[in-house]
């Protein structure tokens, strides 16, 4: 078979695939109360496969588009570790380097079991921080200041609270605090705040287009983010006052599909050890270095297979990304609405693109 036949056949498979997929995708949209469906099935060079579907809002007439932006919740979390990987080897700090190294003012008041918590233990939920993640969080002081100067003040707070246990059950404990006190090392150690490191790395180097919170819909046409309650979906306007508890980094941005096609396939091409914005050791390391979750993904192995995974959402928008080491493939869905209906819909999206890519 000559290359150009090669390459003919693998557009047509790949059309056909992607005509039944969109059929597909569009039921599971229907059935499942799911305002807005995008997606992407990706290698590190190439996009396989994409589609928006659906629309803004359940009570608008504006049609979904590849340019529509998302809210993508604690899949943030990787794009803050991506933001750290990078001070650690320009030499600003390392993986090791101990919290009270760099606030050693707040070792008295802190509980004691926190003494040689670490960055990549913040990073990889070892650190025992509370979860905070919106039920049965302590009460929170209220902090004045810079949303900067804010997070130093609750990452202070936070390490007075006790520490939760960690054993053979429960290897790790999920805290948007940890990744907060993550955040202050590096802010610390850069002296420029999260959102500068953000507008640094994501915007000016890799240009991507990354903005904060949820995405405008109110002076342009974009996306609803939609709750759920009393078994109906409410839509979200921009200007609803909303914000995460000082825990921004773990779960506070929102970015266009194929800028976020763009950072997947980054993290693809490093765990095929090439290097580029990162070097392909800090690809592994992101990805592999700690067990079942290393830094902003969970680490999993199961069936054979590798996989880096996170799903995100902040209550209005659902994420869910599975990354396939063996295959280089990524899958990524984005959705503008958060209930059991999404969640379930998108896993059922999710596998039979898995089940099309060999994934």
């Amino acid at each position: 078979m000559s290359k150009l036949t090669t390459v003919l056949f693998v557009f047509i498979t790949h059309l056909c695939l992607g005509q039944k997929t969109l059929s597909f995708a569009d039921s599971i949209r229907k059935a499942h109360l799911i305002p807005e469906i995008s997606y992407a099935v990706i290698d590190s060079k190439t996009t396989l496969e994409i589609a928006a579907l659906g629309k803004h809002s359940v009570a608008l007439p504006d049609t979904a588009t590849l340019n529509d932006r998302f809210h993508i919740g604690s899949n943030t979390k990787a794009m803050t570790a991506f933001i750290i990987a990078k001070y650690v080897e320009k030499g600003n700090l390392t993986w090791t380097t101990k919290l009270f190294d760099l606030f050693p003012e707040w070792k008295t008041e802190s509980k004691a079991e926190y003494a040689n918590i670490t960055l990549q233990d913040l990073l990889s939920h070892k650190a025992g921080i509370q979860p905070f993640q919106g039920e049965n969080d302590p009460q929170i002081p209220d902090f004045k200041g810079t949303k900067q100067e804010k997070r130093k003040q609750f990452g202070r707070f936070v390490l007075t609270l006790d520490p939760l246990k960690l054993d053979e059950q429960h290897p790790f404990v999920y805290s948007n605090a940890g990744y907060t006190l993550a955040t202050l090392m590096v802010e610390k150690a850069t002296a420029k705040s999260w959102e500068e490191l953000v507008e640094i790395v994501f915007n000016r180097d890799l240009k991507l287009d990354v903005k904060f919170s949820w995405p405008e819909n109110q002076k342009q046409k974009d996306t609803w983010g939609h709750s759920f309650d009393n078994e109906k979906l409410t839509p979200i306007p921009s200007t609803v006052d909303y914000h995460l508890d000082f825990t921004e980094p773990a779960g506070d941005l929102n970015i266009k599909l194929k800028d976020y096609i763009k950072f997947v396939q980054l993290n693809l091409e490093g765990l095929k050890s090439h290097n580029n914005y990162l070097k392909s050791e800090t690809y592994y390391f992101i990805h592999k270095g700690i067990k079942n979750y290393s830094m902003g993904w969970y680490n999993i192995y199961e069936n054979g297979k590798e996989l880096s995974t996170h799903s995100g959402t902040a209550g209005t928008y659902y994420t869910l990304v599975h990354i396939d080491r063996l295959n280089h493939k990524a899958y990524i869905i984005f959705t503008n609405s958060f209930s059991p209906n999404t969640q379930q819909g998108v896993r059922l999206l999710m596998r039979r693109l898995k089940a099309n890519y060999g994934g």
